[in-house]
């Protein structure tokens, strides 16, 4: 069988739902202030629209239902940096809405450390929340299979190094 013929294999994926919340007037300098409150996995009791779950007039949490989450072979190195970390989280990408500024929501939400670096240096808005253990260590067997760091290279001492040859 060749290659064009083998079957494709479903990316590891996870349905998930963001909860963000708004605060009312936090300070006497914002209108309005946003964050990530939790990333939780996907319930069809949810739907698939955006909905409040509370508001008190000042606070407002809102659910937005339906991110699937995939693996990519080419991410394992971020993963992997992301279980490194000691406190493995979820990367979400948040945006406000230009023409009313009272009104945000996530973009997407990703595991991959540099992948959220490029979102960084991009000048998007990424907010990170804590990573369940279970699905930590989903990610860990996947970055476990994927993913090999580079073997550390000794460097000789500057002192044995020709100053021509010297960094």
């Amino acid at each position: 069988m060749s290659d064009a013929n083998a079957p494709v294999l479903p990316r590891p994926a996870v349905r998930v739902a963001v909860v963000m919340e708004r605060e009312t007037a936090p300070n006497r300098w914002e209108d309005w202030r946003f964050r990530i409150a939790e990333v939780v996995l996907h319930e069809d009791a949810f739907g698939t629209e955006t909905r409040v779950l509370r508001d008190d007039g000042k606070l407002k949490r809102t659910l937005h239902p339906g991110f699937t989450l995939e693996l990519f072979r080419d991410q394992a190195e971020g993963y992997w940096l992301n279980l490194s970390s000691g406190a493995p989280v979820w990367f979400v990408v948040w945006r406000i809405d230009d023409e009313d500024p009272s009104r945000a929501w996530p973009e997407t939400v990703s595991l991959s450390y540099t992948e959220a670096g490029r979102w960084l240096d991009a000048q998007e808005r990424v907010d990170n929340v804590p990573l369940p253990a279970e699905l930590a260590a989903w990610l860990q067997a996947y970055a476990d299979e994927h993913y090999r760091p580079e073997p550390k290279k000794r460097r000789r001492p500057q002192s044995f190094v020709t100053p021509g040859e010297r960094r």
